[in-house]
């Protein structure tokens, strides 16, 4: 006679095996903080928090750019401002000159250094290589500069990156006007200063001055037919009336210029609040999917443990019992 059931064991070691696979579940939970680590824990979440996963370091990407985008922008904005006070300088140099027999000549050795710091104020105001404050033939003229500004993923998965624009004004088709004066300095080789509100003619040729006065020339540009504002013994008290007159305008631009920075300084500001807050979202976002309730794992855990011990227990109390019954009939 043989013995081939042994039910009691067979059954504590299945109960064992559970408990083994569920306890390494739990602690796989516990030790990674996450229910869903793996496209087989959940596959439909695991896809998703995969995704967002991406867009959120895209997201972090845009923080960096918008973070360099606002400390350009704090660079140019403190260009032009003090560049305003220095042209404001200029302009009560002149209207002293104006004054009878004050030597002229001596203002203009202040006015020539008061110019000097202007090329130089706008030259300095390059942040990492980027400068928008002057305009070389590396850029542009007629199109907006632009700022990342957000990362966006449509409903059919399209993705796109919106960004910020500076544009003052539009100008039409090969014709510019003061109004697009939207940099200080104008250094292309392929112009004449006219995007530069320190550079262009506009003001002088739109006020029906004498002479094409300008601020400063531009370095690289056609200046042929242009005059720097300065003065010698010889400045008439008309030549004086349109040098105020176009500084005064210059001015106006600048501030028009300076207030644009400002606007935008502040959009970055705001879209930087944003983006850091969209990334908080989709962190909690991903956490509601796939991450592990730490409390709950904790006491599954423990219980699983104690679990385990018992199945041990139960085991050997099986194995004992099948093996005093194979004992007592292994003569038989």
């Amino acid at each position: 006679m043989s013995i081939f059931q042994r039910t009691s064991v067979d059954a504590a070691l299945h109960i064992l095996r559970d408990t083994n696979r569920s306890l390494t579940t739990t602690q796989n939970h516990v030790s990674t903080g996450l229910r869903v680590a793996k496209a087989q824990d959940n596959g439909a979440y695991w896809a998703i928090a995969t995704t967002v996963r991406t867009d959120n370091k895209a997201n972090g990407a845009i923080q960096d750019a918008l973070g360099m985008a606002a400390a350009t922008m704090g660079v140019a904005y403190t260009a032009v401002s003090s560049a305003i006070e220095i042209v404001s300088t200029i302009k009560s140099k002149l209207v002293a000159a104006t004054e009878q027999g004050v030597d002229k000549t001596k203002i203009n050795d202040e006015i020539t250094q008061l110019k000097a710091q202007l090329r130089s104020v706008s030259e300095a105001a390059s942040f990492n290589g980027d400068n928008w404050v002057v305009l070389t033939d590396e850029d542009d003229p007629t199109k907006p500069k632009e700022i990342p500004a957000s990362f966006i993923r449509g409903d059919d998965g399209s993705v796109k990156v919106s960004t910020l624009t500076y544009h003052i004004d539009v100008p039409s088709a090969g014709v510019t006007n003061s109004s697009d004066a939207r940099y200080m300095v104008d250094d292309r080789a392929g112009g004449n200063g006219e995007y530069g509100a320190l550079t262009t003619d506009h003001y002088a040729t739109e006020l029906g001055a004498a002479k094409n006065y300008v601020m400063i020339f531009s370095k690289e540009g056609d200046t042929t037919g242009q005059v720097e504002i300065g003065l010698d013994a010889n400045t008439s008290a008309d030549d004086l009336k349109d040098m105020i007159s176009v500084t005064d305008a210059a001015l106006k631009q600048m501030t028009t210029v300076g207030s644009s920075f400002g606007a935008l300084e502040k959009r970055i500001d705001l879209q930087n609040d944003f983006a850091k807050s969209l990334t908080d979202s989709y962190t909690s976002g991903i956490g509601r999917l796939v991450d592990a309730n730490m409390e709950e794992e904790s006491g599954r855990l423990a219980a699983l443990q104690t679990q385990r011990q018992l199945g041990i227990q139960a085991l050997q109390i099986a194995n004992a019992s099948y093996n005093t019954i194979t004992q007592l009939f292994q003569n038989i």
